[in-house]
């Protein structure tokens, strides 16, 4: 038998018991049965009880998102049947593997459950037992379903591997065929002072303060040592630095002038409400597309991702054409 290393991310299952629901539920998403037959996938039967427990983490979220019941009961028909088959494609995945007369290393398993115990139960073993006995299952059927579901995610992943190799052809063709992704519009690093009267402060007064401060600045003075000494924004502390900042990122007003300056200029006070703002531009970026030489490993990864998305749906395709399923 020829074993095979796997790396992976595995996500920490959370199961629920399916919650009571008092609304009127479209009956295709009510399992008849408490431990009822939903399918049979070769020899591997899947139950009504399997399917509860992989919905019920996502009912109350569907619940949440449902504007009425009959689009409550149309999601939960549609989740229903998408879970059944995920169901149906985890046997037929795990066949394939098998069929392969491949392994997975003991220490994958022991190392994930390890993972499981000390990070998602505080490695607490009373607890996660509690945990593993609360789905009706036994030591033995946990590590059952641990090393499938270790196998699906190994399968999957060598599937993608299958697929690293992008010609650079391919990469310059997806570039000039998709420009648009990598387009990067103007931006401009910002400095700003907002004045606020007090509670007791005149507009004349705040004006004037504004007014000084230009001043200032015509005299030479620093913009962001006037920022730390006079503006009642955030950023005070930094200078009244904002960072680079796109137009969408300001209020119009602000935005139509900002982007009117050149670098190393700042504007006259701008009065919006009762606040009254001076913006200082440090320098700008134009609008561009990025160069190829900068997007082509984006590029190589978008291409991996579309191939081995494709080599999956035929590969799956394959493996429920050849297979006994049966649905009850």
């Amino acid at each position: 038998m020829k074993t095979i290393i796997v790396r992976f991310v595995f996500l920490p299952l959370i199961f629920y018991g399916l919650p009571v629901v008092g609304q009127r539920i479209h009956p295709i998403w009510i399992p008849p049965y408490e431990n009822g037959i939903a399918a049979v996938v070769e020899e591997k039967i899947i139950t009504f009880e399997e399917l509860r427990r992989e919905m019920s983490p996502l009912i109350p979220q569907i619940r949440g998102e449902s504007q009425s019941e009959d689009e409550f009961s149309n999601k939960m028909s549609q989740l229903y049947l998408e879970i059944l088959q995920n169901l149906i494609d985890h046997v037929l995945i795990v066949n394939a593997f098998m069929k392969k007369k491949l392994a997975i290393p003991k220490s994958v398993i022991e190392n994930e459950l390890d993972r499981m115990l000390i990070e998602d139960f505080n490695n607490d073993r009373h607890t996660f037992l509690e945990h593993i006995k609360s789905q009706g299952k036994t030591m033995r059927e946990f590590r059952k379903d641990l090393k499938e579901r270790i196998i699906v995610s190994s399968m999957r992943a060598e599937m993608r591997k299958s697929q690293s190799e992008v010609s650079p052809e391919k990469i310059e063709g997806f570039y000039k065929e998709n420009k648009i992704l990598f387009y990067i519009e103007e931006s401009l690093n910002l400095r700003l002072i907002m004045l606020k009267p007090f509670a007791d402060e005149s507009p004349d007064l705040l004006r004037q303060t504004a007014e000084n401060i230009i001043v200032e600045l015509e005299n030479g003075e620093n913009f962001s040592d006037l920022a730390a000494r006079y503006s009642q924004d955030s950023r005070r502390d930094r200078g009244g630095d904002w960072g680079w900042i796109k137009r969408a990122d300001l209020r119009g007003e602000l935005s139509e002038v900002a982007f009117e300056l050149n670098p190393s200029e700042h504007s006259d006070p701008i009065l919006l409400g009762d606040q009254i703002f001076i913006l200082y531009v440090e320098n700008i970026k134009d609008e561009t597309i990025q160069p190829l030489s900068q997007v082509r490993d984006n590029i190589e990864g978008i291409i991996v991702n579309q191939i081995a998305r494709y080599a999956r749906k035929v590969w799956i395709e394959r493996l429920r054409r050849d297979a006994y399923v049966k649905y009850f």
